[in-house]
C-alpha cells in the first residue's frame, strides 16, 4: 500500500455520540484516515453517551472474515465463525497512533470485565509506517499496553479493506450472531461503548 497519501486530519465527524464542539475537537484531533468512511456507520446508533440506556440498532451486516493475516498474537488463528454466539468488539489500530494508545486502556479493561460473560475482543493490527510492520515492535506493545487479547496481524490491509475501513482507531460490534450493531470511529464515546457492550451481553 502507497503510504505516501496516509495523512492526519482534524475531523468534525457527526453521529457519533460525542457530545459538544469541544469534545469533538478533542476526540479527532490528529486522528489518522485514509479512506472514505466506512458504509457499516449507517448502522450506528442515535444514543447520545450520556443516555441510560442505548438504542440500538436492528442488526446489520455480518461481520467481514479475517483476511490476508500473517500473524496473530496470544491466539491460534481465528475465523468469524469461531466467534459465533460471542459478542465481538473488533478494534482497528496500529500501536503508535497516539488516539489508538488513548482507547487501549479502555479496551483491555472491558476484555478483562466482561471476557467471562461472553465478549471477545479482536485487536487488528493495521500499520502505518514501515516499523509498524515489525513483529517484535508489535510484540513490545502488546507487553507494554498489557493487551491479552487476540491480535491479527494485517499488514498487507486485506482485513482492513475487507471491512471498508478509513481509520485509525475503528470500533465494531456484533451481537451473538455475527450480525453489526454498533461502530465509533476515534477516541471517546467509552460510556456510550460499554453501555452497548453490556446490553448486547444481555
Amino acid at each position: 500500500m502507497n503510504h505516501s497519501h496516509l495523512r492526519r486530519r482534524q475531523l468534525l465527524y457527526f453521529g457519533l455520540g460525542i457530545v459538544g464542539i469541544g469534545a469533538a475537537t478533542t476526540a479527532f484531533s490528529n486522528l489518522r484516515k485514509v479512506n472514505p468512511p466506512s458504509p457499516f456507520a449507517a448502522n450506528r446508533s442515535k444514543t447520545q453517551a450520556s443516555d441510560a440506556v442505548v438504542v440500538l440498532s436492528p442488526p446489520g451486516k455480518n461481520l467481514p472474515e479475517f483476511q490476508g493475516i500473517s500473524q496473530w498474537f496470544n491466539s491460534t488463528p481465528l475465523s468469524i465463525a469461531d466467534l459465533k454466539g460471542s459478542v465481538v468488539l473488533i478494534q482497528f489500530w496500529t500501536f503508535a497512533c497516539i488516539n489508538c494508545q488513548r482507547t487501549l486502556p479502555y479496551i483491555t479493561k472491558w476484555h478483562r470485565q466482561y471476557e467471562a460473560h461472553g465478549l471477545k475482543v479482536i485487536g487488528i493490527h493495521t500499520p502505518e509506517f514501515a516499523f509498524e510492520r515489525d513483529a517484535n515492535n508489535i510484540k513490545k506493545a502488546l507487553g507494554q499496553h498489557q493487551i491479552t487479547y487476540p491480535v491479527p496481524v494485517d499488514n498487507e490491509y486485506k482485513t482492513w479493506n475487507a471491512y471498508e475501513n478509513g481509520y485509525w482507531p475503528h470500533l465494531f460490534l456484533a451481537d451473538s450472531q455475527g450480525s453489526l450493531r454498533y461502530d465509533h470511529v476515534g477516541e471517546g464515546a467509552y460510556e456510550k461503548t460499554e453501555q452497548t457492550i453490556r446490553q448486547l451481553l444481555g
